[in-house]
């Protein structure tokens, strides 16, 4: 087999060819400085698509769960629990906010957070009489957590949850929209996401007066006066209109865009799935899943080699693929701050030992992944 000259990508961005005619509009009404209306309009249609009462457009993700945390109250001395599952942007803002992160085991159903170690750090907690301020659920590559289950624990020791659905808008939980389970939600627009805006996040919830409270944060808290007055600290977070026309023309296919991502897994999973070893990221029955990335797991016991090892050969030829999430727990960053496990080892470590993710992007030709798969089952050993 020849090198692949052209690098596939793990997941690109795919225009749908309508973003220039927004971006186009908000040029020739000059409204090219930050805010505008298309980030009006923008944070009107992602609260219209995901049926929750209001939105705001900031710069990143990780600003949206800043400022729930700073909603939350969470300051200095206080703890957060967070799935440890998960990219580093979902733990950063409680650090930011001088509070200290508890990190939380995944199950194997979903791969997101675990109810039963949930359960056991909040009755550790209580018992300590330090209840955490808040519970960050992280919703991995496209999949909803069991909210169910996971806000009830919540509930009983009145601990709100914020939901980090990054990964998951499209997706659904008991045909309610991910991100809207919690009392606040977050998605990310950045550039491999299920839409982009190049870079940028936004933060939902049914709580307006919050949502009010976050955008005047979020516009460097300046207050209303004729002059610049500020009483309180602020954050330059907010979206740009430029960013947010792109936004706008990207949710139009967004449901395209989920329907091409599935497929792309059904055909991995139609010349993967059988074979021994490998052990795809199983689709809970509460949801629809996004399939952002196409995730899974190799058994090196059975398979004759390891995930890193597939992961270099697929590099040969010029096949971006990835380990799973590094877990939180253990990241030098977050090596002091305690872990609960889902039972009797982790479900994370394991997972990040044995994962891969393989290119998923909605834009990924047929042709492309064919040689993908073929290159995977040569690093295998399946080919012969």
């Amino acid at each position: 087999m020849t090198k692949q000259v052209k690098r596939i990508y793990l997941s690109s961005p795919h225009m749908s060819g309508k973003e220039q005619q927004f971006v186009d509009d908000a040029f020739q009404s000059n409204w090219i400085a930050p805010l505008g209306p298309h980030v009006d309009a923008f944070e009107k249609e992602i609260a219209n698509y995901v049926k929750c009462a209001g939105a705001v457009a900031m710069c990143s993700g990780t600003a949206a769960i800043h400022l729930s945390l700073k909603l939350l109250g969470v300051g200095k001395g206080d703890t957060v629990f967070c799935s440890t599952l998960t990219f580093v942007a979902s733990a950063n803002p409680i650090l930011y906010q001088d509070a200290d992160p508890v990190f939380i085991d995944s199950e194997p159903l979903s791969w997101n957070m675990s109810p039963a170690a949930l359960k056991k750090a909040l009755i550790h907690a209580n018992s300590m009489g330090k209840l955490p301020k808040a519970v960050i659920v992280v919703n991995l590559y496209g999949q909803n957590a069991d909210m169910d289950s996971l806000l009830a624990i919540c509930n009983e020791y009145n601990v709100p949850v914020i939901e980090d659905a990054a990964e998951s808008l499209g997706a659904n939980y008991r045909h309610k929209a991910s991100g809207t389970l919690g009392k606040f939600g977050i998605y990310s627009f950045n550039g491999n996401k299920m839409i982009t805006t190049s870079g940028g996040g936004i933060l939902v919830s049914d709580d307006l007066d919050a949502l009010e409270k976050a955008r005047f944060w979020a516009t460097q808290a300046r207050d209303p006066a004729r002059h610049y007055e500020h009483i309180e600290m602020g954050y330059n977070y907010r979206l740009s209109n430029i960013l947010a026309a792109i936004g706008r023309a990207q949710l139009q296919v967004l449901d395209e865009r989920v329907t091409a991502r599935r497929a792309v897994f059904e055909r991995y999973d139609s010349e993967l799935g059988h074979l021994d070893g490998i052990q795809f990221i199983p689709e809970a029955s509460y949801g629809r899943c996004t399939r952002w990335l196409t995730a899974l797991t190799i058994d090196p016991t059975k398979v004759g080699v390891s995930a890193n090892q597939v992961i270099d050969e697929l590099a040969l030829y010029n096949i971006e693929a990835r380990p799973v999430w590094k877990p939180m727990h253990l990241q030098p960053l977050f090596k002091q701050y305690p872990y609960f496990i889902h039972g009797d080892s982790s479900i994370s470590d394991a997972l990040f030992k044995n994962g891969i993710c393989l290119p998923s992007g909605s834009n990924l030709t047929q042709e492309d992944q064919s040689f993908v798969i073929d290159c995977f089952k040569r690093a295998i050993g399946s080919d012969k």
